[in-house]
């Protein structure tokens, strides 16, 4: 009896003693160090440097490898490669950074049609702040006689949620021997045959939540903040000083979306972002006003930058006419004119998207309402899913819209609706929007305010330019417009008829002798632009391009260029609280101070015309450098 209960204990001792040696091994296999698991950084104790694993991968040797690679697929390996050795050296000490592990390159040179036959990852390599092993020998032999299949299982969640419509990622046979992920990727990866698999461990959630929304299958991508913005409290009203505190803080607070594979694009906006911040004083210059600009010094640095690196990259995709039909006439005439210029370009637009920085969805939100708009419907939904499916088309065509969310691509628009319609699926998109309004969900540092402009003749611009010298502006005050919205009624109510020097009417017409719309432009000191449905009206660039000093009456609309022009010194803002006493306000300007704001007003105007051609500092070129310096402000400088 006593020795069969000995061999039960025996029995159940070796039981436990198993469990626990299998328990151990398990843990481990998972531990995690800071450079990876445990046997994987028993592994790579002794192995060689990246830096030294990186100098190894020569094109030469590269392309001799078997493995597909042509000499120029291998010299842009080799950029990649370098980028990445540059970057983690600069970053050695940031753990859990999305996207640092894993390095993906471009498609190789001689692709030239994307679509989902020919687009491809030519090589996939794995790389972690821990020194790489078994790779920086004879790359031949190790990479020739030693190689073996690579199956890629594709993570679920932060990619490509449909993974069927995706372009075919294209492995070469290459013998990776390379330490597990680190941080917080949620990857780890597992050795068996050879055979390197990727899975996913937990679901991730999105950190900007403008995306979580969308449909799960959707191409497109959730993409992570590096940071968060600080969040702004909501106002009923913004004034002018306010919104030059959330354009700060926005420039303060660093703002940036990690991509899900690095790109050469990347370290060259980096540079150019370094070159803005350290740029030269410049006190004057013979084209440009100085007092006109928040900085001028920065704001000519980049512009010069923009004019010597950007390269814009259009989709060709979309049915006419919402797609690639400029309107050049009437209200929302700036998108139409941005895009007719912009597709004409040549300095600026490049075919090659890889040499892209920036990205453009070349549809019209005006095309949009009179294509889909069901009259009296007050219903949109169709609009916003006809956008979605737009971009669902071209995530699943092209790399480049996963790679960031949309945190590189741009719409000009200038609708009304437009906002709405793209403030879900394009939240992440640079938006130029004519109906700028902050509590409208305008983005101060990522968003642009584009001039809304009403063109009558688009072959002839310029016609009427300019007005009065401001000593024969006998009219201290003019306003003239259709009665709608809530603010228009009170202006109207208090100042229509009630003074000689306030010149305030209703509807008007553009043209009837001394008494027409465009006189009355030409000889008032102050033209009154004031909200009508929206925040934004033509009046401001109108006063501008006639040479009248512009009062702005709209508590939350941010004006054109807000991010570099200095507002007040050529226009007059008046809260809608005030407009009781607006006569009051404008005869407190003294009339030094309004000559030399009239003036100013002069100097500025060359950034808001039109022209068949784009002229430097014009309103084409001060729209892309709006778009250009917001997207710089979500790079972190080397």
């Amino acid at each position: 009896m006593v020795q069969k209960f000995l061999c039960q204990v025996q029995k159940w001792r070796l039981i436990w003693t198993i469990g626990l040696m299998f328990s151990l091994i398990l843990a481990f296999q998972n531990f995690r160090l800071p450079y990876g698991d445990f046997l994987s950084f028993l592994q790579n104790v002794d192995s060689p440097s990246k830096s030294k694993f990186i100098g190894s991968m020569k094109p030469e040797n590269l392309g001799n490898v078997d493995s597909g690679l042509t000499q120029e697929e291998a010299r842009e390996l080799q950029k990649s490669l370098a980028y990445i050795k540059n970057d983690n050296s600069n970053n050695n000490s940031s753990r859990g950074r999305v996207g640092t592990p894993v390095v993906g390159f471009p498609p190789p040179s001689h692709v030239s049609s994307l679509d989902n036959s020919s687009l491809y990852t030519t090589a996939i390599v794995l790389y972690s702040n821990v020194s790489t092993s078994a790779i920086s020998g004879n790359i031949n032999n190790s990479l020739v006689e030693k190689s073996k299949a690579v199956t890629f299982e594709p993570p679920r969640g932060d990619f490509n949620q449909n993974i069927n419509n995706s372009p075919v990622t294209k492995v070469s046979k290459i013998n990776i021997h390379t330490p597990a992920i680190s941080g917080n990727s949620n990857t780890y990866l597992a050795k068996k045959n050879r055979t390197v698999i990727y899975r996913r461990k937990k679901k991730s959630k999105p950190v900007h939540s403008d995306l979580s929304q969308m449909d799960r299958n959707s191409q497109m991508n959730k993409v992570s903040n590096r940071n968060r913005r600080s969040k702004m409290p909501v106002l009923d009203s913004y004034s002018l000083s306010q919104m030059n505190n959330l354009l700060l803080q926005s420039h303060a607070s660093y703002y940036s979306v990690i991509p899900q594979w690095p790109s050469v694009v990347d370290h060259e906006l980096q540079d150019v972002t370094s070159q803005i911040e350290n740029a030269p004083i410049v006190q004057n210059d013979p084209n440009l006003y100085a007092p006109l600009y928040r900085n001028f010094s920065i704001f000519k640095r980049s512009y010069e930058l923009m004019e010597q690196t950007l390269k814009v990259y259009i989709y060709k995709e979309g049915e006419k006419p919402i797609l690639h039909t400029p309107i050049l006439d009437g209200i929302y005439a700036s998108e139409g004119w941005f895009m007719k210029l912009l597709e004409a370009n040549e300095q600026f637009v490049t075919k090659d998207p890889r040499k892209a920085h920036m990205f453009y969805l070349p549809f019209s939100s005006q095309m949009l309402r009179e294509t889909l708009y069901v009259p009296n419907s007050h219903k949109r939904k169709n609009i916003v899913q006809y956008l979605k499916h737009y971009l669902d088309m071209i995530a699943a065509k092209y790399p480049f819209w996963n790679r960031t969310g949309g945190a590189d691509h741009f719409l000009v628009a200038c609708h009304d609706w437009a906002p709405k319609e793209t403030r879900r699926d394009m939240a992440k998109c640079i938006r130029a929007l004519c109906n700028a309004d902050v509590q409208g969900g305008f983005v101060f540092g990522k968003d642009v305010s584009l001039p809304e402009t009403y063109i009558y003749l688009p072959n002839d611009t310029l016609r009427d330019l300019g007005g009065k010298p401001a000593s024969k502006r006998s009219t201290l005050a003019f306003f003239a417009g259709r009665v709608h919205g809530y603010l228009r009624p009170i202006l109207l109510k208090h100042w229509e008829n009630k003074d000689p020097d306030m010149k305030l009417f209703g509807k008007m017409h553009k043209t009837d002798g001394n008494n027409s719309y465009t006189n009355y432009m030409k000889s008032s000191k102050y033209c009154i632009s004031a909200k009508g449905y929206e925040g934004n009206t033509p009046r401001v660039v109108e006063a501008i391009f006639y040479e009248c000093v512009p009062v702005i009456i709209s508590d939350n609309y941010v004006p054109p260029f807000f991010d570099v022009l200095n507002w007040e010194s050529f226009a007059v803002f008046v809260l809608e609280k005030d407009i009781p006493n607006l006569k009051n306000i404008l005869i407190s300007i003294t009339e030094k101070r309004y000559r030399q704001m009239q003036m100013t007003v002069k100097r500025v105007q060359q950034h808001f015309l039109w022209h068949e051609k784009p002229v430097k500092y014009d309103i084409f070129h001060m729209i892309l450098h709006s778009i250009w310096y917001n997207r710089l402000h979500q790079i972190r400088p080397m």
